[in-house]
């Protein structure tokens, strides 16, 4: 069984109406926001190019612009300090990167 991409119907009842109203383009209407997160979560998890995006999720070009849009105007950090209120946890907990964060055998602080 492979590993569940994205989130149960219950989760996306709470994360859902975080995400910004969509508005269509000329005459096109705007499309749900659940598949493009479903891509973005899926780039995520993968580390794939964006091109490599699957086509269950929608046109990749189409994905990515939705999630540049969102990082631009703050979606994700306005999300992240809602869901975090809204489990009763400190929003001024610091956040820590792994790919950032390099563990060594040996002391870096310069002390013998």
């Amino acid at each position: 069984m492979g590993e569940r991409i994205g989130v149960t119907d219950e989760e996306w009842e709470v994360v859902g109406p975080l995400l910004p109203p969509e508005q269509g383009r000329g005459c096109r209407p705007a499309q749900d926001s659940r598949p493009y997160s479903k891509g973005m979560m899926w780039i995520a998890r993968t580390g794939a190019q964006w091109r490599h995006l699957p086509d269950e999720y929608g046109k990749w070009n189409s994905v990515f612009r939705r999630y540049r849009r969102w990082v631009t105007t703050g979606v994700f950090d306005a999300m992240l300090e809602t869901l975090a209120e809204l489990a009763g946890r400190d929003t001024a907990a610091d956040m820590i990167d792994s790919a950032v964060v390099r563990a060594t055998g040996r002391n870096t602080s310069g002390a013998t």
